[in-house]
């Protein structure tokens, strides 16, 4: 019986390690479909469909100095949003109807890894 016990507790612990490494590369692959495109995979703003027309260049992530001047929260209205909604580019689309909360909640923890801040706090 204590074996059955071992066995399903050991399970239980990489199942759920396992879990949450799918989870980092679920929100790996959601930067890469939706924000690296203008951001780059890297994040610094030197995506593929940038080009010299851009009116504003995209934001590079990996900046802490620009990047602790923001709140979560001024990323992820962003993210929702739209660039406009942050005084920023009309070319930034919101993503609030076609991503969840908790997928953008996700986005914004990745920025923060790439620029490796924890930004303005408020």
């Amino acid at each position: 019986m204590p074996r059955i016990t071992i066995v399903s507790a050991l399970l239980l612990v990489f199942g759920l390690a396992a879990a949450g490494s799918a989870q980092a590369v679920d929100v790996e692959k959601t930067f890469k479909f939706y924000c690296a495109q203008c951001h780059g995979l890297d994040g610094k703003g030197k995506g593929p469909n940038v080009t010299k027309d851009f009116a504003t260049t995209p934001r590079n992530f990996t900046d802490p100095k620009e990047m602790n001047k923001l709140t979560d929260g001024d990323i992820k209205t962003a993210i929702k949003d739209g660039g406009p909604a942050v005084s920023k580019s009309e070319l930034m689309p919101p993503w609030g109807k076609t991503l969840t909360d908790e997928e953008i909640d996700a986005l914004v923890g990745y920025i923060r890894k790439l620029c490796q801040c924890k930004g303005k706090q408020g």
